[in-house]
């Protein structure tokens, strides 16, 4: 049995988040996923993420891993998996890993970028990519009162109700708040 990690992207406007769903009729990255990788391995798949994303949320450099009966190349996972995927959706790579190897577990730290667009007029072409705030931001002073985010903090009062993680402490390393002409 063979061990593979994926790294992917996606767009995720279309799905109700990373997570597959009881109804099947209901569109996840997951599902897309596991259904593409399936046909390549000629038995089902389950995959596991590092993290999962909410409805319409995006991501680039997302690590899955799964296990695979079937005997196939980095390359047969990434192409054969490209192909049968929509175009919103995309294998970046795929590694053997050992059978240790976990995307969740072993994930040692997580980037997030919130987008957002500073003008009076909303986007049409970046509709789905950024926020809209036509109200002039100051960066530096949002920059500013995020520092106070650095460290370790309890996020106890951020979890669902069925939340999975063992803790909800965290160790925020690092929040930049930058302006590049109207984006932030």
């Amino acid at each position: 049995m063979q061990r593979i990690a994926l790294g992917i992207e996606y767009v995720g406007t279309n799905y109700s988040g990373w997570q597959r769903q009881q109804d099947p009729q209901v569109p996840t990255v997951q599902a897309k996923l596991e259904q593409s990788l399936g046909i390549i391995a000629n038995h089902a798949i389950e995959l596991v993420c590092a993290g999962r994303t909410d409805a319409g949320v995006h991501a680039s450099g997302q690590v899955v891993h799964f296990n695979a009966e079937s005997a196939r190349s980095e390359k047969a996972w990434v192409h054969g998996g490209n192909a049968n995927l929509p175009k919103d959706i995309r294998i970046l790579w795929a590694k053997e890993v050992p059978q240790e190897f976990d995307a969740r577990r072993s994930a040692v730290q997580r980037h997030y970028r919130y987008v957002v667009y500073n003008h009076p007029i909303r986007p049409s072409l970046l509709h789905d990519c950024v926020t809209w705030k036509y109200i002039k931001l100051d960066a530096e002073k949002m920059h500013l009162a995020a520092q106070q985010w650095l460290g370790t903090h309890d996020f106890s009062s951020f979890r669902a109700v069925g939340c999975q993680s063992k803790s909800p402490v965290r160790d925020v390393a690092s929040i930049c708040v930058q302006r590049s002409g109207e984006l932030l």
